[in-house]
């Protein structure tokens, strides 16, 4: 069993200027072998909370549940638990096979023969056997990356804890790497929590992605299910790349209304809004903009100020009321710098928010063909 229960956990710290809230009342709860995202922007409290599930930083309230025994305030080596760095924590003075079975020499007693037949085990399944007699420095960063998940497999823990494991990797690797990772752990089929502050390893990697913003959890769902319908104006904008775009909009009979333009809403759409009046946030993704070539309703005319082709996408940035935005087009149309585009924003794609507090008021409609997994603690349409 590797079921991790996060109950209210708040981490405070004091420095000279007073008290620093790192994470603020947390609560997740994990199911056995399930694979779960931290992502968030630097110092949202992602690696924060993880070092207090491993015990390498005291929590300042809240209780951390493993398989329902209370491991709030064990020592990191009573916790069966393992984790791998951001830097790899290799002893630099022994083998790649010593670092691996160092974990297991000081927290068990087995016997020397069944050390190394564990780590030769554990070697072959991650192909580094021929590196066993190797030292880090002999290394590249692809094998040390794989000597240091070795030493935390070799123990077979109830939970794998990654901090930024791939950060330090390039960029082919690092896309090699994250399959890798995703295969081993659907193979061992260990709980993990893994943290991370790119949004593309956050969507393509978890089972359920978990996205902290100022120390806060802001959203828990499935990775679609947060790029489709977003809890507020902060998700949205962090999750997807590029990011989504926004207009400050007011609303009032039936229409939103822009300093450059205006975008009547449908009677559907206008009786789910209620009585909403005064000022929100129209979003729109850069990929769900349509060219309007034949101008028609809820079209905008920009200007294009750069044109980024990738290969098998381009991305086209326009500029609305001093503004800059972007939408993504197919890769084989062509767009001029300078040229004027005219641009449909589809209704079923559009999502609103609450100008104040950034909830989110409507998400787009293609969310409702979403199919998520609830979690056990019922937080996966927003926040908790």
């Amino acid at each position: 069993m590797g079921e991790l229960r996060i109950q209210n956990l708040t981490k405070v710290f004091n420095d000279d200027t007073g008290q620093i809230v790192a994470v603020d009342d947390f609560s997740l709860n994990t199911e056995d072998g399930e694979f779960v995202v931290f992502v968030g922007p630097s110092g949202c409290g992602k690696s924060t909370t993880l070092r207090c599930i491993a015990g390498l930083e005291t929590v300042t309230e809240g209780r951390i549940f493993l398989d329902n025994e209370d491991i709030t305030t064990q020592p990191p080596t009573g916790r069966d638990i393992a984790m791998v760095f951001q830097n790899y924590a290799l002893y630099p003075h022994m083998t790649a096979g010593e670092n691996m079975a160092f974990g297991l020499k000081m927290s068990t007693n087995m016997p020397r023969a069944e050390i190394e037949q564990q780590v030769n085990e554990t070697a072959t399944m991650m192909g580094i056997e021929e590196l066993l007699d190797k030292r880090p420095g002999e290394l590249s960063g692809g094998q040390q990356q794989r000597v240091a998940l070795g030493r935390a497999i070799v123990r077979e823990p109830e939970v794998f804890l990654m901090d930024e494991p791939l950060s330090n990797l390039d960029a082919k690797l690092r896309t090699q790497m994250r399959t890798e990772l995703q295969n081993l752990q659907h193979e061992l089929d260990i709980t993990t929590i893994y943290v991370t502050h790119d949004q593309t390893e956050a969507m393509t990697m978890g089972d359920r992605i978990v996205i902290l913003d100022g120390g806060e959890l802001q959203q828990v769902g499935t990775p679609l299910k947060c790029y489709h319908e977003p809890a507020n104006q902060f998700v949205a904008g962090f999750i997807g790349s590029p990011s989504m775009n926004f207009f400050s909009m007011s609303y009032e009979n039936s229409v939103l209304q822009h300093d450059a333009f205006r975008y009547e809403l449908s009677q559907s759409v206008r009786q789910n809004l209620g009585t909403l009046t005064g000022d929100v946030v129209l979003g729109i993704r850069p990929e769900a903009i349509e060219r309007a070539d034949n101008g028609g309703e809820r079209t905008v005319v920009a200007p294009v100020s750069v044109v980024e082709p990738m290969g098998d996408v381009t991305h086209v940035y326009f500029d609305v009321d001093d503004e800059t935005y972007t939408m993504s087009q197919e890769g084989d149309l062509v767009t001029e710098v300078g040229s004027q585009m005219e641009l449909r924003f589809p209704e079923e794609k559009i999502h609103l928010f609450d100008a104040t507090t950034g909830d989110a008021i409507k998400t787009g409609s293609v969310s409702t063909r979403v199919e998520t997994t609830q979690p056990t603690d019922g937080s996966d349409t927003g926040r908790p």
